[in-house]
């Protein structure tokens, strides 16, 4: 598995570094060695925050930790994203098994207008048809609240939320 660790407005020490490296060689055996895994480091204030990006072929596995302390961020958010394989293992398992986890990491960029609200982040992404099933498998390993996807069934794009009574919301155009 190739690592890359990279610091949010932070510089990163070489025992951090090596720390993290050694830490990710614990989610190896579930991945090729031609994996490419992303760790974020960042540090707002007193919180450190650490995150996680393995894409694989038909999906991505983030984790995100914030914790007071560093270490225990890049630990807790290890111990998540393993949880989160070992959760859902056997659905991820035919990807797993075809040649998975080498596509490139989403790219993101700033946008810089400078007239009202702006937008800060842009995320680019290729859709492929999925099922419900798979949308949720992917929200639930990204940890977000929302999911956009093609469905595989009208071939048209969706949304999946997570509503506030913890039940989801699907969202289809007319």
């Amino acid at each position: 598995m190739r690592v890359t660790v990279t610091g949010k407005n932070m510089e990163i020490s070489d025992y951090l570094r090596d720390l993290a490296l050694k830490k990710m060689t614990k989610l190896e055996r579930y991945f090729p060695s031609n994996t490419v895994a992303q760790v974020t480091m960042a540090v707002e204030k007193n919180r450190h925050i650490v995150e996680v990006t393995i894409p694989y072929a038909g999906g991505l596995i983030r984790g995100e930790e914030v914790t007071g302390d560093m270490y225990a961020s890049i630990d807790n958010v290890i111990a998540k994203v393993e949880r989160q394989i070992i959760r859902h293992r056997t659905k991820l398992e035919k990807n797993l098994k075809t040649d998975a986890f080498n596509e490139p990491v989403p790219e993101f960029f700033d946008d810089e207008e400078e007239d009202g609200p702006k937008v800060v982040k842009v995320k680019r992404f290729s859709i492929k048809p999925m099922s419900e099933e798979e949308a949720i498998l992917q929200m639930d390993l990204l940890g977000h609240s929302f999911f956009v996807f093609m469905n595989s069934e009208t071939n048209d794009i969706n949304v999946l939320y997570r509503r506030k009574d913890g039940n989801l919301g699907l969202i289809e155009p007319e």
